[in-house]
């Protein structure tokens, strides 16, 4: 798969027709190694053939397949109909804080 991706890439950068060798400086290029066996046998597939045609032979039979499971439906409606409102929240009340008293233990506002 790595093979073929770097094959792709390498046409989209302009090579028509990438050989074994550039597929596989461009995959050592990003500390990728390339599987002989694999490489040999894609650029043995793709030889004299024009990419543009294998892609579109290769999309006309992933239709045939379909399109999988459809995907999970929409999300339920909620409540829809109820009559009644639902309450407002109540906002819960906050205690506040007694007053901080100074760190000298009066807060009359005197002289210490």
């Amino acid at each position: 798969m790595k093979e073929m991706a770097a094959y792709l890439m390498l046409v989209l950068g302009g090579t028509e027709s990438p050989s074994a060798d550039d597929v596989t400086k461009a995959l050592a290029s990003v500390g990728v190694e390339a599987d002989a066996d694999a490489l040999n046998n894609l650029i043995s597939e793709l030889d004299g053939k024009d990419l543009g045609e294998v892609l579109e032979t290769g999309s006309g039979l992933l239709a045939k397949f379909g399109s999988g499971g459809g995907g999970g439906g929409g999300g339920g409606g909620g409540g829809g109909g109820d009559a009644e409102e639902a309450e407002p929240e109540k906002e819960e009340e906050v205690e506040e804080a007694p007053p901080a008293v100074d760190m000298f233990g009066g807060g009359d506002g005197g002289d210490y």
